[in-house]
């Protein structure tokens, strides 16, 4: 799963509906305010992710962070405030995203930094870009996308992950959880404020926990196989961190070869 970057959208919001505090005796409760708690601004990011890569004493080699990415534009105040005079540029988040844009994503964004930070040996082998059946995401075959991917000597496909099965993209497996619970222990008050928070929270995420993701991902894909394409499972855990610490961590999850054969005649078959 080197060759492979995950992309998915989240919106990320400036704050919770609701926050749990655990305070001291006689400490005061924090107080929080916002105009509506039922529309609570929010941003949405789409964040390109591949499997890390470390060396044989376990440092480091490539992060595989793309990157994470918001949909905002800078547009002029329209009204005067407190805050700020009218005409003020300031952020604004999208309040919608399409497939132009999310075109516009890949081919700006997400490619330029693939082609800058991917491993050297590995330049000219074929890289996928996965992504869910969204309505607006990207066709498999769509000619911009195309263009910009083969540019630089790069081999760059984009590919879909099977329809509802969100366990087989690592944002959605873990990731985003993740860095999401890292960005709530901030308290952004601006548009630019919850972006450079979710930024950070993107680069501070260790790469050894991603791995980690990346295996469950591949123990999610044996028990799909063991319920013959059913999403009735539950995600498997293997000590992950324990069989780190004691270099006993694969690189991959192996399989009967009686499950693979079942798999594949239940393919022929259908």
């Amino acid at each position: 799963m080197y060759n492979i970057v995950h992309i998915d959208e989240k919106w990320f919001y400036m704050t919770k509906k609701m926050e749990k505090y655990y305070l001291v005796p006689d400490e005061e409760v924090p107080h929080r305010t916002c105009q509506s708690k039922n529309y609570i601004e929010k941003v949405m990011f789409l964040a390109a992710m591949a499997r890390p890569r470390f060396d044989e004493e376990g440092n480091e080699t490539f992060s595989g962070k793309i990157g994470v990415f918001p949909f905002v534009t800078m547009q002029p105040a329209k009204r005067r405030s407190k805050n700020r005079d009218a005409g003020t540029v300031e952020l604004k988040a999208s309040t919608s995203v399409k497939r132009e844009d999310i075109r516009a994503c890949l081919i700006e964004k997400v490619i330029p930094v693939i082609h800058e930070r991917w491993p050297i040996e590995d330049r000219r082998k074929t890289i996928f870009i996965q992504q869910d059946n969204a309505r607006t995401h990207v066709q498999c075959g769509d000619k911009e996308f195309k263009e910009a991917a083969c540019k630089n000597g790069f081999d760059i496909r984009l590919m879909c992950q099977p329809a509802n099965s969100p366990d087989l993209n690592i944002l959605d497996l873990g990731y985003f959880s993740a860095i999401q619970s890292l960005q709530h222990e901030t308290c952004p008050r601006t548009v630019a404020d919850l972006v450079h928070v979710v930024e950070e929270s993107f680069e501070e995420y260790a790469a050894e926990k991603v791995n980690y993701i990346f295996l469950t991902l591949q123990s999610c894909m044996k028990e799909i196989m063991k319920t013959g394409g059913d999403n009735k499972y539950k995600i498997p855990h293997m000590k992950k961190a324990t069989l780190d610490r004691e270099n006993r961590l694969p690189l991959q999850i192996s399989c009967d070869v009686s499950l693979v054969q079942s798999v594949m005649a239940t393919l022929a078959s259908s």
